[in-house]
């Protein structure tokens, strides 16, 4: 399952890539906020896609927005087993997936227009793990810390 989650700053940008994803068939699940709200603030709904994440993190993927990408990363990567790459091209976003085994994508809406956006988790959604050796060894020294 793919859960998408934005603050008022990624409000748009979410709302049009889940339009885009359900069109091609992509299970996906918005978990708000539903309506935009100036006030909002990016932890309560960042701290809902992690609870969704982790019912099954060898399974599930996320998507974050927020005005810069970063308080969502940042927050996302507290916990153990979150992998949260922020990512803003699609060639970026593929190495995160590759290397990094990255389950969360963190886009910056305030940097990033709607096309390359689309691409970006398009390319994300597209890419597995390589399983390489080294980032497997890499990986396994990120397990040990989060919460």
């Amino acid at each position: 399952m793919i859960y998408i989650t934005s603050d008022h700053g990624g409000y748009k940008l979410k709302n049009e890539i889940v339009q885009i994803l359900r069109s091609i068939d992509v299970k996906v699940e918005d978990l708000g906020p539903k309506e935009l709200n100036e006030g909002d603030d990016y932890p309560e709904y960042t701290l809902k896609l992690i609870e969704k994440l982790k019912e099954n993190l060898s399974d599930n993927k996320g998507i974050v927005i927020c005005r810069n990408g970063v308080g969502v990363s940042v927050l996302a990567n507290k916990f153990k087993g979150i992998r949260a790459a922020l990512s803003w091209n699609p060639e970026h976003a593929v190495s995160t997936r590759n290397d990094d085994d990255s389950n969360v994508l963190a886009l910056p809406a305030d940097y990033i227009d709607s096309d390359t956006a689309y691409q970006t988790v398009g390319a994300w959604l597209n890419k597995d793990f390589s399983g390489d050796e080294k980032h497997i060894r890499r990986l396994e020294v990120v397990k040990e810390f989060g919460q």
